[in-house]
């Protein structure tokens, strides 16, 4: 199912420049290209390919990379933007300016690291994507949810058991949660999310690790209310269903059901495995999530079931990815930290891809997930000029990206984001 992409993916910036001298990961190709030339024309490739020796054609700037590795720009199909740093007692003392701001810092961070396109599952208001949209902010291209559904008590419902909303959910501009109990919940909400300019209906068909009033095991969105999330996006142009899922059960029924892509998968069966090949849906590990540092200062028996989801779901990973189970890059940013999210690419080397493969998880897999992939995601003319610019060696050690500093230049739809280097001034 293809998504809808709300926001157009129009060039930035008018004229001709020639990129020479990169070895090119283009994300669709199996090997790289030495000495390379990607030719960008009013924001979208016009070539790329060989380097072409006969001189540059129709005029335009000549950029030289040599010694570089240039990709395309990576698509995180899992983040949470408005997730930020401060605490909760600074977030309740803002003024409504002081948290867009914020997360105006994020969005910037986010695209810094290399990330052109994101998909935030949870928390962010369209208007987001209409600035990054329009110029007015500077981030990923942004694909939405909006807000995540769960019962009353679930995943998605932020109050805490006497009644009051923790800061960040009470925050201005804040989505309201979406608890559905019954059919005509799910129905009114989901056509509300879907009016709203929801790319995507996230739903949670388990508890979460970190909710205020559930656990992991605890059943949320039902199969039967999938199928009925599914139809109704189908009914309004083909808006697709991702599911937050924790347990094996979880992932079955969200996969029965018709969703398009699992989030997590921690817990995932042989059978569900198999399942998900039949019915081609899409895992989103969120490795980063799963094997971040776990606080010395939490309940030790919570500690031990931490460590014991790290073991299961790491096993499980692995035998999805060994399977064939087709994967894309997602990080939960903002329960780990923003601007860090090409660590992930070593984190899926580490659960079975190949250096190649993880990178065309982080690209062109995300875009195909995201409805977009006839305009980004690979180096190719008649695609969005999104490039990432590095002088680490990716296939040697794909880790290297997410250092500070390894990312040279990020261009989005041929304007130059970063450009470390000073090379496209």
């Amino acid at each position: 199912m293809r998504a809808r992409a709300r926001l157009p993916l129009t060039p930035i910036g008018p004229g001709r420049t020639v990129l020479v001298g990169a070895t090119l990961i283009d994300g669709a190709a199996s090997a790289p290209l030495p000495d390379a030339e990607v030719a960008v024309l009013d924001g979208v490739v016009d070539y790329a390919g060989p380097r072409r020796r006969g001189g540059v054609e129709d005029g335009g700037r000549v950029v030289d990379l040599s010694g570089s590795w240039m990709l395309p720009g990576f698509i995180d199909v899992h983040v949470h933007l408005a997730m930020v740093a401060a605490g909760g007692e600074q977030q309740r003392a803002w003024f409504a300016e002081e948290a867009v701001l914020e997360v105006a810092a994020q969005l910037r961070r986010t695209v810094e690291a290399g990330v052109t396109t994101a998909r935030d599952l949870d928390g962010l208001t369209p208007g987001y994507r209409l600035a990054v949209g329009n110029g007015t902010a500077v981030g990923p291209r942004l694909h939405l949810a909006i807000a995540m559904l769960s019962p009353t008590g679930g995943h998605a419902d932020p109050f805490l058991p006497n009644g009051s909303l923790p800061a960040w959910a009470a925050r201005a501009g804040m989505p309201s949660p979406a608890l559905v109990d019954t059919d005509d919940d799910i129905v009114r909400t989901v056509r509300r999310l879907i009016s709203m300019g929801a790319d995507a209906i996230k739903v949670s068909t388990s508890g979460g690790a970190g909710s205020p009033t559930d656990e992991p095991d605890d059943v949320g969105i039902t199969e039967q209310q999938v199928r009925l999330i599914r139809r109704l996006g189908d009914e309004r142009g083909g808006v697709p269903v991702t599911a937050h899922a924790l347990t094996d059960a979880a992932a079955r029924a969200a996969v029965q059901g018709g969703a398009a892509s699992i989030e997590h998968g921690y817990d995932l069966s042989d059978a569900t495995i198999e399942l998900m090949l039949e019915r081609g849906t899409v895992l989103v590990p969120t490795l980063s999530t799963l094997l971040r540092e776990i606080s010395t200062h939490i309940d030790p028996g919570r500690r031990r079931e931490r460590e014991r989801m790290r073991e299961r779901g790491m096993d499980s990973v692995r035998r999805a990815i060994a399977a064939g189970v087709p994967v894309a890059l997602g990080t939960d940013a903002g329960v780990v930290p923003h601007g860090a999210n090409l660590r992930e690419l070593a984190w899926l080397v580490e659960a079975g891809l190949t250096p190649i493969d993880a990178i065309r998880a982080g690209t062109s897999a995300g875009a195909e997930l995201l409805g977009i992939g006839d305009r980004v995601g690979t180096v190719a003319a008649g695609k969005m000029a999104d490039l990432v610019v590095t002088d680490a060696d990716p296939l040697a050690s794909v880790g290297r990206l997410a250092e500070p500093g390894a990312v040279r230049m990020v261009v989005q739809s041929g304007r130059a984001v970063v450009d470390l280097d000073r090379r496209l001034g």
